[in-house]
């Protein structure tokens, strides 16, 4: 180690050694540099349409904050704050901005907090899931997100059942066992009893090679109706759904309507929704009336302290949370930590991206359920060299 290295991490042990001892949050900290970063991240395969959107392709990007200290610690994680806000956290000390008893972080991030969970992490040497709580399960469930319309891209039009046996089969080698596949052909795509009828084929196929235990939730993207929904439910009457997602824009009536339907039937399926709501207060109405039932504010949209909101507004009614994860791979390690902290998380969305830039070291999908490291923080690194050759670097701040 070169020597003034060795200086600075000699004295940030000294700085922490203080005051850890001492039992209070440190004072001697300071925020001394801030780089905001592109994460650039790429599937496992190549992703085609939903009901709403065109190919979604092979790529994923997360905007990022990697913040540095005069301790010799870091703290990294998703943020997109622009360059004013995130300089006012230079020559601050980290526990500032940590609000211990509450559980939450402020400051000028917005939603951006995690490099700061990150940082008082590895500051207090606990897991984020920790200083949250930690009242949820070793391992939390999860589930693949990325059954999409394989069907109508080109290459397998004419094999597109093998193409879904085969993507199930990838899922499964990475130690899932609940999938969410995308339906709603009828909405854009295809003819409406067209797409109906192979919304219903390739849902059969599935099920069929999946075999009857596996977890199957599907997801409309708002491109099915009520009475289209009660059709696909009595189509397949023995499919055992886990769940259904954005059947049709949230409506109370419409989805009191449709869990009587589901009681009346005596199935066991959960209504989910929320994903694209940019403000919190639009769950209440759904929650008061307790027509949903797992409720998916956006992983990066809503943030740590967002989705800890609304788990705490849906515990208190009975209901669940499932936040809605796509595109990003650093918000699925945040669903983790957010499912260890509370005890009415349903399932972490996976988005199947990987990163060489990006470690993540103790995070292992099997059995359908995902171990969180104990390591300080979210336990995420970066590779230094791969950082400098292909992170896109927004701005280099420094106190």
């Amino acid at each position: 180690m070169k020597r003034r290295q060795f200086l600075i991490g000699a004295a940030g042990a000294a700085i922490l050694g203080r005051q850890l001892r001492a039992g209070d949050l440190p004072r001697d900290i300071q925020i001394t540099r801030a780089v905001r970063f592109d994460l650039p991240s790429r599937r496992i395969k190549f992703v085609g349409r939903n009901s709403r959107l065109g190919d979604h392709g092979d790529l994923g990007r997360d905007g990022m904050l990697r913040l540095y200290t005069n301790a010799d610690i870091e703290g990294i994680g998703n943020c997109r704050a622009d360059k004013q806000a995130v300089s006012s956290l230079l020559r601050r000390n980290p526990s500032d901005f940590f609000k211990q008893s509450e559980r939450r972080m402020t400051g000028p991030l917005g939603v951006g907090t995690m490099p700061l969970w990150d940082l008082m992490g590895k500051i207090l040497e606990k897991p984020v899931y920790e200083l949250l709580g930690g009242a949820g399960p070793e391992r939390v469930p999860v589930y693949d997100g990325s059954i999409y319309f394989s069907d109508l891209m080109p290459q397998y039009a004419n094999r597109w059942a093998d193409r879904f046996k085969e993507e199930i089969d990838m899922s499964l080698k990475r130690g899932h066992r609940a999938f969410k596949i995308k339906i709603g052909r009828g909405a854009k795509w295809m003819p409406r009893a067209e797409g109906d009828a192979r919304d219903l084929e390739v849902l059969k196929a599935i099920r069929k090679h999946a075999g009857p235990e596996m977890i199957i939730g599907v997801d409309a993207n708002d491109g099915y109706d009520l009475a289209r929904t009660k059709w696909l439910l009595e189509q397949l009457p023995d499919f055992n759904f886990a769940w259904l997602e954005e059947m049709f824009p949230e409506n109370v009536e419409q989805y009191l309507d449709l869990k009587k339907f589901i009681a009346d039937h005596k199935w066991k399926t959960l209504i989910a929704d929320g994903e694209t709501q940019g403000n919190l207060e639009a769950y209440k109405p759904l929650m008061a009336a307790r027509a949903v039932d797992i409720f998916q504010g956006d992983m990066n949209r809503f943030g740590v302290e967002g989705i800890m909101t609304e788990a705490r507004w849906a515990k208190e009614q009975g209901l669940m949370v499932a936040p809605h994860n796509w595109g990003s791979l650093v918000g699925f390690y945040m669903q983790l930590h957010v499912g260890r902290a509370i005890t009415n998380f349903y399932r972490a969305e996976q988005d199947p991206l990987d990163s060489d830039v990006l470690i993540a070291d103790g995070y292992d999908v099997r059995d359908g359920a995902c171990s969180i490291p104990k390591t300080p923080g979210f336990g995420l690194r970066i590779d230094d060299a791969k950082f400098a050759a292909s992170a896109k670097i927004l701005f280099d701040i420094k106190a």
